[in-house]
């Protein structure tokens, strides 16, 4: 009997839902997966009445009701603690860096949104975006450098990483130039068994779930 529910959005889109997913995954909480498809710009009623803040992700465990991808993230640390690191110096840093990628980077989630199913190289080039990537790589080239590898705070996936992975899917989709440091780290997020896993679960969502605002930008 599962402990609770997680509401998430469609996986080829969201973004947000993705790195609650990976929280709670990476904690092993036992909860029902409830997909709501997305309707684009705000449009999604379901997500009115199925969550408080009417967006996605949300969480409800053991009595707790949790919503914000960085909340989930802490609360599936309290649970599982080795989702952030033990020193407490790489802990703070690993946080700094997990608000950040929650508070920022405005320009590059307008520029190249979330699409998992689509390549779009060259596109998207702002300056704005550009200067987003450009902080995005000095924050991981940074994180790699002091703690080794080959995920930001070293050898596992954390909730750091659950915070950047759909970054690293936008790089994908999107394909600006970028430093070889960004590519192994890509390659290691993308190759982990969770974040495979939400590639190969959003590949076989139905095509009536598409939508053309992502599927055909401007």
């Amino acid at each position: 009997m599962p402990e609770g529910r997680l509401v998430i959005g469609t996986k080829r889109y969201s973004s947000w839902s993705m790195r609650g997913w990976l929280a709670v995954h990476l904690a092993g909480l036992d909860v029902e997966e409830v997909l709501i498809p997305l309707a684009g710009g705000g449009g999604t009623s379901a997500l009115k009445s199925a969550t408080p803040a009417g967006l996605v992700p949300y969480l409800e465990h053991r009595g707790a009701r949790i919503w914000e991808s960085l909340a989930i993230c802490e609360y599936c640390a309290e649970i599982t603690p080795k989702l952030w690191p033990a020193d407490r110096a790489a802990r703070a840093h690993a946080r700094s860096i997990a608000a950040e990628m929650h508070a920022g980077f405005r320009n590059l989630r307008i520029a190249m949104p979330m699409n998992l199913g689509r390549s779009f190289p060259g596109r998207g080039r702002t300056p704005e975006s550009l200067a987003d990537i450009a902080r995005v790589e000095a924050i991981w080239a940074e994180a790699i450098a002091a703690h080794g590898g080959p995920f930001l705070m070293g050898a596992d996936f954390g909730a750091v990483d659950a915070m950047y992975a759909p970054v690293v899917a936008r790089f994908i989709t999107w394909q600006p130039e970028l430093s070889a440091t960004t590519q192994r780290y890509m390659a290691a997020v993308r190759a982990h068994p969770l974040v495979a896993r939400w590639y190969d679960e959003a590949a076989a969502e139905p095509a009536a779930w598409l939508l053309d605002r992502y599927e055909n930008p401007a």
